[in-house]
């Protein structure tokens, strides 16, 4: 069961919430492989721009947005080229979500 914790640097609503959920399961159990019906795990945090630093400015002064997320899963349960496809759909992903990302913006599987 994996556990997908997300940071974003917009502000928390519904909305945002389900369009993030619903994005990370389609992806999650589309690319990788992944079970929606043995629950996945997703915790998603809303961090204010204000108190988002990206090379020593603020992310708000930037007019950017960012995320950092990370998703847990099994050693080898996935091939390495299932992994980079991942990172790039869901990089794309959160730029649709967000808007204009900040290049450091982060994956970590």
């Amino acid at each position: 069961m994996p556990i997908l914790n997300v940071n974003v640097s917009i502000k928390k609503s519904p909305e945002a919430v389900v369009a993030i959920s619903d994005m990370l399961l389609e992806l999650t159990s589309g690319i990788l492989g992944k079970k929606r019906e043995v629950m996945m795990a997703i915790a998603i945090q809303f961090i204010d721009p204000d108190n988002w630093v990206i090379g020593g400015r603020l992310l708000s002064e930037q007019h950017k947005s960012s995320f950092y997320f990370d998703i847990e899963i099994t050693d080898e349960t996935n091939t390495k080229d299932e992994k980079a496809r991942y990172i790039a759909t869901v990089y794309e992903g959160f730029g649709r979500i967000l808007g204009d990302l900040h290049e450091k913006s982060y994956i970590h599987v």
